[in-house]
């Protein structure tokens, strides 16, 4: 089973993972997207949705003011407040939301709080459900109001 194609579920899981990582220091160094995307590649072999990977990659860097703007509303703090590793899944998360239709909103929410239980501090996982919750309401109202 998957999304899109013959692409197996466990190559967009391995996609998220890589991109909490490839954000994360996109935002360490700045770094241009073609390079980071470049050193990725390099390093994780062909396990990946490697499309899936550079379409957020891409969109995130490229649209960084909008796609923030989907998530900053829900916040209980300023941005700036945020841990990278939080902010890089609440991006990836809107991203999904806004982009991924393909996606239900649930397996998008699941999928990054277990990124965040993974790669953020105690609690972030909590923090990310309730953002990327608030989100869906809005990014995807028709599907969260028919659930």
């Amino acid at each position: 089973m998957s999304y899109s194609g013959a692409v197996p579920l466990s190559h967009r899981k391995r996609a998220r993972d890589l991109l909490v990582q490839a954000l994360y220091q996109w935002q360490m160094s700045d770094s241009p997207a073609e390079q980071i995307e470049a050193e990725f590649r390099a390093d994780n072999g062909r396990k990946v949705e490697w499309d899936f990977f550079h379409q957020a990659l891409t969109s995130i860097i490229e649209n960084k003011a909008a796609t923030d703007a989907l998530f900053v509303p829900h916040l209980d703090r300023a941005l700036d407040e945020l841990d990278p590793i939080e902010v890089g899944i609440l991006r990836l998360g809107v991203f999904e939301f806004s982009k991924r239709i393909d996606v239900p909103y649930k397996v998008v929410i699941n999928e990054y709080v277990e990124l965040a239980k993974k790669y953020g501090s105690t609690d972030s996982h909590k923090f990310i459900n309730g953002v990327l919750d608030k989100a869906a309401q809005q990014l995807r109202a028709l599907e969260a109001n028919a659930d």
